[in-house]
């Protein structure tokens, strides 16, 4: 740092900016500028801009990425104080809130949780919340050095309040009073979350829960994954590879010391699915980095609709290796075919299309043919052959000769991928899983439609025209 020849920094000068450091830790999140600025967090702003329209929301992620500290508690200490940073894009909160915050038990509440919003209580101040904005604190009965609640400063004159419980109190103590926001770190089980998600009914409030799945496909789990199908929540999962905090040898380190059946769960925030995988394969083995895509490779894209979800999965095919490369990925819910038809001819208008065969049963609106209604909207598609079990291993063949990679920014896709199994009788589990049937469209059908683009000139006297037309 090149300071003023002239700069005097005094004694004085240096004791006041180690105290608003120490008592200002909040301030140093997400940053502007440097290693740790905050577009290396994308998988953070993903989440936390999800409030604006979610009243639930999940972080299914990896350990040691930031869930408790640089996602729930840095939310949850922005909504007490109103202080919110010029760049958030998630919910504000105008007035002071009256906020639960649970986990497994009192004492690692206490340990973790507390902690990490108040600081050890000899030096209250030096967590999140700002000395400034820290009121009082009340203590808990019965655990010694741990706070019942918080009481917290809100811009507005207002005053916040955050009250501690743990899961292991049971479900009833989770019924006592109107929330503005419950905050579950840690996975918590299903008839408490239901509790919370209860207080907050009638205020408007806020869900959040910042865990790493270690329970496998727990009810939990399960229902988290069914509210974010029929677009009601939204489930962020971050893996290692999301956290820039976390450097190459500290990944190895890490890795070495995890039993073998948790690191999926401790590294990519996926539940354990064991022999119910669709895909037993691993992800270095089929995820690659993103990289242009040579102009002579066809295209084409999968296609599922309906109401809750509708996804889209574009693949690029190499013809010299016979390899398909999934490259870019669509899936949102709850909009008309106006709207997805827009984002869907984004890529490009002339890529050809294949589409979920029952897309030529007719729409719940008006009866007509949603496949001819997309087409008239633009889309250039051809009924999917959806032979399911035969789908599933042409895809699977390809993933273990490695004729099929997946972009490594087709998150969703991923996320999916990692879910996607058969339950306890062998059947598919009909839920999370629309892009993973676009995969098997795009495997079963698009390879055999995809076109590149080819522009032809026709020159006469006046006249300019330039066409698309596929080759195939």
């Amino acid at each position: 740092m090149n300071l003023p020849p002239n700069l005097k920094i005094t004694t004085e000068d240096v004791r006041r900016e180690l105290w608003r450091r120490k008592y200002n830790k909040i301030d140093s999140y997400f940053p502007d500028e440097g290693p740790l600025r905050r577009e290396m967090y994308v998988k953070h702003m993903e989440f936390f801009a999800a409030g604006s329209t979610h009243r639930e929301r999940t972080a299914m992620a990896a350990n040691r990425i930031g869930k408790t500290e640089g996602m729930g508690g840095y939310e949850v200490v922005l909504h007490c104080t109103g202080k919110y940073p010029d760049w958030w894009k998630g919910r504000r909160f105008k007035k002071a809130g009256n906020w639960l915050v649970a986990g497994e038990t009192s004492k690692l509440v206490r340990d973790s949780i507390q902690l990490k919003l108040l600081g050890p209580l000899h030096d209250k101040g030096t967590g999140l919340i700002r000395l400034d904005d820290l009121i009082d604190t009340t203590p808990k009965q019965g655990i010694p050095k741990a706070v019942d609640e918080i009481y917290i400063r809100h811009v507005s004159g207002g005053q916040s309040v955050i009250q501690f419980q743990s899961y292991d109190q049971g479900r009833e103590v989770f019924q006592a009073t109107e929330r503005d926001g419950v905050w579950f770190d840690e996975e918590p089980p299903l008839d408490i979350y239901a509790e919370g998600l209860i207080r907050t009914a009638t205020t408007d409030g806020m869900v959040i829960s910042t865990f790493t799945p270690l329970k496998g496909m727990s009810e939990t789990v399960m229902s988290l994954q069914e509210k974010e199908t029929n677009g009601v929540g939204v489930i962020i999962t971050a893996t290692w590879d999301d956290c820039p905090h976390l450097s190459e040898k500290q990944k190895s380190e890490l890795w070495a010391s995890l039993p073998p059946h948790q690191r999926d769960a401790r590294t990519k925030g996926v539940p354990a699915l064991g022999s119910g995988a669709i895909y037993p394969v691993s992800e270095e083995l089929i995820v690659v980095d993103d990289f242009a895509i040579p102009e002579h490779w066809k295209r084409a894209y999968g296609m599922d609709v309906g109401w809750n979800n509708t996804a889209a999965l574009w693949g690029a095919y190499d013809p010299d290796s016979d390899t398909l490369y999934i490259t870019n990925e669509y899936k949102r819910g709850q909009a008309e075919p106006p709207s997805h038809a827009a984002s869907i001819k984004a890529p490009g208008d002339w890529i050809p299309g294949t589409i979920d065969p029952a897309s030529v049963g007719s729409n719940q609106r008006d009866g007509e043919n949603l496949m001819d209604e997309y087409r008239k909207l633009g889309l250039n598609l051809t009924k999917a052959d959806n032979s399911v079990e035969a789908g599933l291993f042409d895809v699977y063949e390809r993933m273990v000769t490695g004729r099929l990679k997946i972009f490594k920014s087709c998150g969703k896709t991923l996320t999916e991928y990692r879910l996607y199994r058969r339950d306890e009788k062998g059947k598919i589990v009909k839920d999370f899983d629309h892009l993973m049937d676009c995969m098997r469209y795009l495997v079963r059908t698009g390879i055999s439609i995809a076109s590149n683009k080819v522009v032809e000139t026709i020159r006469m006297p006046g006249y300019y025209a330039g066409r698309h037309t596929g080759v195939y």
